[in-house]
């Protein structure tokens, strides 16, 4: 999965809390929300915008993207194996960020989990067909 259809799967799973997120999905997307607010802030400045300005699309931005980045936190840790709610674990001081950062980085169950079927399985819940059909 590459930046694009991570950002794409992510924004169009925009409030769905069900299912699993890889890896790739995740990290891609975290990246894209490192990298927009400060391009969209370099364009608006290009063009002459004032700070306040800039600050106000930031923080329009970081609305937009908060519901969606949620959600995809939630069923990153499902693919993990554990319920959505342990990413407020990031709240405890010192010890949170990091478990959550561990959590993050751990390659998914492999197989389906109580969550659903393995994202990087293409043939995932399709057992009862002929390996001749795929």
């Amino acid at each position: 999965m590459n930046m694009k259809q991570a950002v794409n799967s992510v924004f169009s799973n925009y409030a769905n809390f069900s299912g699993r997120a890889r890896r790739s999905e995740y990290w891609y997307f975290v990246l894209f929300n490192m990298i927009a607010p400060v391009a969209m802030g370099a364009v608006l400045a290009f063009f002459g915008r004032s700070e306040a300005t800039i600050a106000r699309m930031a923080e329009v931005y970081s609305l937009v993207a908060f519901i969606p980045g949620l959600a995809v936190v939630w069923r990153r840790l499902h693919d993990i194996g554990k319920s959505g709610a342990c990413c407020f674990w990031i709240f405890f001081p010192i010890a949170g960020p990091i478990i959550f950062l561990i959590w993050m980085c751990r390659e998914g169950t492999r197989g389906p989990n109580r969550f659903g079927p393995d994202p990087k399985d293409p043939y995932a819940g399709q057992a009862d067909r002929s390996p001749w059909e795929y």
